[in-house]
Formats: C-alpha cells, sequence, structure tokens
C-alpha cells in the first residue's frame, strides 16, 4: 500500500541550559560553566524511494535530540543531532501549525521544517571585573513543535494514463526497468510506478473509472499525481466495445478533477493491435479522429509502434 498523504507532528530539539561552575584548579579561580548544547533540527530531504511515506503510517510522533547541557572546565555541551526525515521527490509539506507550504522537487534536496533551541549561557559568560564568582546561567529555549502534514504529488514528464488493463504497466516495463507487475484484470496497478527513458521520468497511474473524480474506485487519490505531469500517455484497449466511449471517460473525469488536466498535452495510443486484423483497427481509429484525435496503435507483446513512441519521447526529450 503506498501512502501518499499523512499527518505528523514533529519536535525539534531543546537547547541544553548553561552550567555554574569554578575551576577547580590550585591557584586557578573564577567561572568554567559553558554553554549549553543547541538542539537538533528537523529537515525532510528528498528521496527516490516513493514509499518513504510508509514509515509515518504508524510513526506519528519524531523528534530530534536536545542538546546537552553545558560542563565545568570550558567544556560546553554537545549539540543535538538533527533528525532527518525522507520523504519523495515530489513531496508537500503542509505546516498545519503556521500555515507555511514549502516543496521537495529535487533528490537530496533538504527543507528545514523545524528548528532547534538555542542553548543557554554558562556563568563564565556572565564574568566580570565586578563579579568575579557569577552564578547566573540561561536556560537553552525549546525546540519547534509543528503538526505536518506530508503530501506526495509525483512530478513526470509522462503520465500513462487509461481505464484499468490498458497497457500502461507494459508500456512502461517496454520502454524502462520498471517491471511493474502486469496482469488481464482489473486494478492491476494498485499504486504509481515510475520508470527512466533516458533522462525522462515515466509514471505509470492506476487505471481510473468513471466517476473517479467522485472518489469511487481507486478515486481521486491517484488523479492529483498526473497534475505535475508535462505530457499524458492515454493509452485504450482495441478489446473496448466501444473506443469513444472509452476514451470520453478518462477525458471527463480529468477535466472534472481539474481543467489543466484535461489542457495537458496528449497522445493517444491503441494497444494490443496484434490481436486485430488491421480493417478492424482502421475502423477503431476512424472512430477517434471524428473527434479530432490521430491515434497511434501498437503491440507490446509483438512491438509494433514501439519505435513511434520513442520518437514521441526523444521529441520530448530533446524540448525538455
Amino acid at each position: 500500500m503506498l501512502v501518499d498523504d499523512v499527518i505528523i507532528k514533529v519536535k525539534a530539539g531543546n537547547g541544553g541550559n548553561g552550567a555554574v561552575a569554578f575551576n577547580s584548579n590550585m591557584k586557578s579561580l573564577g567561572p568554567t560553566g559553558t554553554h549549553g548544547g543547541n538542539g537538533g533540527s528537523v529537515y525532510a530531504k528528498g528521496v527516490v524511494d516513493l514509499s518513504a511515506l510508509n514509515q509515518y503510517r504508524f510513526k506519528k510522533e519524531l523528534s530530534a535530540e536536545n542538546g546537552q547541557e553545558g560542563r565545568s572546565q570550558f567544556r560546553d555541551g554537545r549539540m543535538g543531532k538533527d533528525l532527518i526525515i525522507p520523504v519523495p521527490v515530489g513531496t508537500v509539506i503542509h505546516n498545519l501549525t503556521n500555515g507555511i507550504d514549502e516543496e521537495i522537487t529535487k533528490i537530496g534536496e533538504q527543507v528545514l521544517i523545524a528548528k532547534g533551541g538555542r542553548g543557554g549561557k554558562g556563568n563564565f559568560h556572565f564574568r566580570s571585573s565586578v563579579n568575579t564568582s557569577p552564578k547566573e546561567f540561561q536556560y537553552g529555549t525549546p525546540g519547534e513543535l509543528f503538526e505536518i502534514r506530508l503530501e506526495l504529488k509525483l512530478i513526470a514528464d509522462v503520465g500513462l494514463i487509461g481505464l484499468p488493463n490498458a497497457g500502461k504497466s507494459s508500456l512502461l516495463n517496454a520502454l524502462t526497468n520498471a517491471k511493474s507487475k502486469v496482469a488481464n484484470y482489473q486494478f492491476t496497478t494498485l499504486e504509481p510506478h515510475l520508470g527512466m527513458y533516458y533522462e525522462l521520468i515515466l509514471a505509470d497511474i492506476p487505471g481510473l473509472i468513471e466517476g473517479a473524480s467522485l472518489g469511487k474506485g481507486l478515486g481521486i487519490k491517484f488523479l492529483r499525481h498526473i497534475e505535475r505531469t508535462k505530457v499524458l500517455f492515454h493509452l485504450i484497449s482495441l478489446e473496448s466495445e466501444n473506443i469513444t466511449r472509452d476514451y470520453r471517460i478518462i477525458q471527463n473525469e480529468l477535466s472534472s478533477f481539474s481543467k489543466i488536466l484535461a489542457e495537458k498535452k496528449e497522445y493517444v495510443f491503441l494497444t494490443k493491435s496484434d490481436l486485430f486484423k488491421e480493417t478492424e483497427i482502421k475502423k477503431k481509429m476512424n472512430e477517434l479522429k471524428k473527434l479530432k484525435i490521430s491515434p497511434i496503435p501498437i503491440s507490446l507483446t509483438e512491438g509494433n509502434g514501439i519505435d513511434e513512441v520513442k520518437k514521441i519521447l526523444n521529441k520530448i526529450k530533446s524540448e525538455k
């Protein structure tokens, strides 16, 4: 199960208190109490693993390490260790406490979520000519505490869409090394899969059905993942009894969810062409041409039309 929307609490470390201490060496007088260590901060870091949010399904509270208290003999307290939270690239970080939103768009990118508290000053800091034995010190300040919503929205160059069993996973496997599961039944893909075609990122979006924008089937869970794709590859199985209806079902769901989706550049592919005679394929192509669509028949079994798909991808790549 892919977790792509989760709420957690993050707590940065508290700063350590300053120390009150005096020199223990003979013939050496004066204060030696030092600063407490700063508390560790909490950062989100972009990773390629789409399932990175799964670990927060049950672990809802995360904390960085507190700073240690100051010590004697001019030894500062140790700083608390930062906490790094791995999140998939494309994650939007909604701070529900202060209303600030940030986003991870690159692998290795780090965003500060909660800042650690500052360590307090020790009594050595308060020494003066008139106060040679101060007992003043500062308490460390608390680390920030926030409620955070992590929402994954895939970032891909090309999104593969279509009704269940249209051949999206098979096409992704043919073009990349994604190794998505493939079978001849509905909802084969229950979570998005990514693949790389040279420097292009391809995303296999789980099968949509009529009413998905209203929450039916896999619902809007994956519709938002298509929002960030630059180009859509719409796959329709030639086994369909009504090619036009299948095309319109997906288009209606996209436009109902977001007008931006409906306006994205789109290529339409008719899959499983190896199962049909050329006359049957042309007949179904003509049905879509009435909608001013120029579909491309492909066969993932025999490889027909795959070169045409690659030409399109190469064009997209050259325009990046």
